[in-house]
This record gives C-alpha cells, sequence and structure tokens, in this order.
C-alpha cells in the first residue's frame, strides 16, 4: 500500500482568466508558472480547449500547486459550491498572517470576512493552540480559507 504524500493540485474552473488571475496572482500572492491554451479530453473523449494558468507559491518536485481552468470550446457553466455543501466547498491555505490577505482582496473588490480564533484541536493537533482563520472568494464565488497559527 503507497502513501499520500500531499496534494498534487488544486484545480478551480473560472468563467474570466483575467479577473481570475487578479485574485490567485494578485490577492493570493501566487507565481504564474505556465500561461497557456490546452486541448484536454471531455465528454466521450472529444478535445476541449482551454486556457491554463498554473500557479505557485514555491518551487520543488512535489509542491501543490493551482490550476485555474477557462473553458474556450463552451461558455464556461455552473455555480461555485456554497460554503458547507456536500462534496468539495472550499481550499484552505496555511499562511504567516491573514491581514494582508484580507486588505489586498478588500482593495481589489474581492468579499472577505472578519478572521475568527479557534482552538488548533480541530486540526489534529493537542488542544490550547489557537488559529486564526478568515474567509475570502474569488471572483468566481469559490471559497478559499486562510489559516494563520498564533
Amino acid at each position: 500500500m503507497s502513501d499520500l504524500r500531499g496534494f498534487s493540485h488544486i484545480a478551480v474552473g473560472v468563467s474570466d482568466m483575467d479577473h481570475a488571475l487578479v485574485f490567485w496572482r494578485d490577492v493570493m500572492a501566487m507565481g504564474v508558472d505556465l500561461d497557456t491554451i490546452e486541448e484536454v479530453p471531455g465528454p466521450r473523449g472529444a478535445p476541449r480547449r482551454r486556457r491554463g494558468v498554473y500557479l505557485r507559491w514555491e518551487q520543488g518536485d512535489d509542491a501543490t500547486f493551482v490550476v485555474l481552468d477557462q473553458q474556450l470550446s463552451i461558455e464556461p457553466f455552473g455555480l461555485p459550491a456554497k460554503l458547507f455543501q456536500t462534496g468539495v466547498h472550499h481550499v484552505s491555505f496555511w499562511v504567516d498572517d491573514v491581514e494582508p490577505f484580507l486588505q489586498r482582496a478588500q482593495e481589489r473588490g474581492f468579499s472577505a470576512g472578519e478572521p475568527t480564533v479557534s482552538d488548533t484541536v480541530a486540526y489534529g493537533e493537542p488542544s490550547g493552540r489557537q488559529v486564526k482563520t478568515a474567509f475570502v472568494r474569488d471572483g468566481d464565488g469559490n471559497w478559499v480559507q486562510l489559516d494563520q497559527r498564533l
């Protein structure tokens, strides 16, 4: 049996890549590694074109990254997940300080909530330490959680 080592990547479908980049590149402070037009298999193997933008906050063979995906062969469709619905409804990142992220999000017109503080027991750690958490939404309404150890 193999052991999991971590996430490879998170893929986020977007309706407007240029607007999405303002959030993921400028607010989340990720670097663009690749911005390309790709052909990917669609339903029943029919090829679809997409603009794929690959973003990273660190380099390395197993470093997790984010892929933004804007469909070009078809109109973007669907709605963002509602927080706490069934299925994947948000992604979360460890950050050194949530405040600069919230400030950048608000300055650029993205929704950002007030931070809360909770015990680290929910993070699989012994009780007694604290995590400051805040939620922001990207341009398509996807939820992103920011966690800061206190």
